[in-house]
C-alpha cells in the first residue's frame, strides 16, 4: 500500500502562497550546497507526484523547460520524468510528460491510488488537494519547509478544513540558508 505525503514550504507566517497566489518566494537564489542536495535527494524519492490544476500548470510552465534544466538538472530530470497525476475539473488536457488527468471524486481516487501496488505518492503545492485530503485522514506524512521570509498574507495549505488535525513530529532539520524541515504524522 503506497504512502501520500505532503512537500511545502510555508512563510514563517504560515503562508505557502502569497496573496497573489505566487510560490516563487520558496526558492532561494542563495548557493547553499546542503540544502541543494537535500533537493536533489528528496527528488529521487520517485513516486507518483500529485497536483491540483493551480499548482500543475505551474509545475508544467517550469520544469520542462531549458532554464529549469540549467538551473537545477537532477531536479528537473525527476520532475519531468515521475508519473503525475493531476486533479481538475476545468483542464480538459494534461500535456506535461507522463501526466494523467482526474476529473472524478479526489478522496476517491486517491483511496484507490493508495490500494495499488507500487511507489508512494507525493503532493507539491496544491493546498486545496491538501485540504480535502486531509480531512479525509488520507496523508500519511507532512513534509513542511517553513521558509525565513514573513508574507503578511496569501493562503495555508490548510485553508478550508474544518476538523482539528492532531499531528506529531517525527523529526526536524535545519539548514544554514534558514530554512528548517518540520516532518509531522497524523494522530489518528
Amino acid at each position: 500500500m503506497g504512502r501520500l505525503v505532503v512537500f511545502n514550504s510555508v512563510s514563517l507566517d504560515g503562508y505557502f502562497t502569497d496573496a497573489r497566489g505566487d510560490m516563487s518566494w520558496a526558492r532561494k537564489d542563495e548557493h547553499d550546497a546542503e540544502w541543494n542536495a537535500f533537493v536533489e535527494d528528496n527528488a529521487r524519492g520517485g513516486g507518483t507526484l500529485v497536483f491540483g490544476r493551480i499548482t500543475y500548470e505551474m509545475m508544467a510552465s517550469f520544469w520542462p523547460t531549458p532554464m529549469a534544466a540549467a538551473m537545477m538538472p537532477a531536479v528537473a530530470e525527476r520532475m519531468n520524468s515521475l508519473p503525475k497525476v493531476v486533479f481538475s475539473r476545468t483542464l480538459h488536457t494534461a500535456t506535461w510528460n507522463n501526466t494523467t488527468l482526474v476529473k472524478g471524486d479526489i478522496a476517491a481516487e486517491v483511496r484507490e491510488m493508495k490500494r495499488q501496488p507500487g511507489m508512494d505518492m507525493a503532493i507539491l503545492g496544491s493546498g486545496s488537494i491538501v485540504s480535502q485530503l486531509a480531512q479525509e485522514h488520507l496523508i500519511d506524512e507532512y513534509q513542511v519547509v517553513v521558509t525565513p521570509v514573513a508574507l503578511g498574507g496569501g493562503r495555508t495549505m490548510f485553508e478550508g478544513v474544518k476538523k482539528r488535525l492532531l499531528l506529531k513530529l517525527t523529526r526536524t532539520r535545519a539548514f544554514a540558508n534558514g530554512n528548517v524541515l518540520l516532518c509531522y504524522e497524523p494522530i489518528r
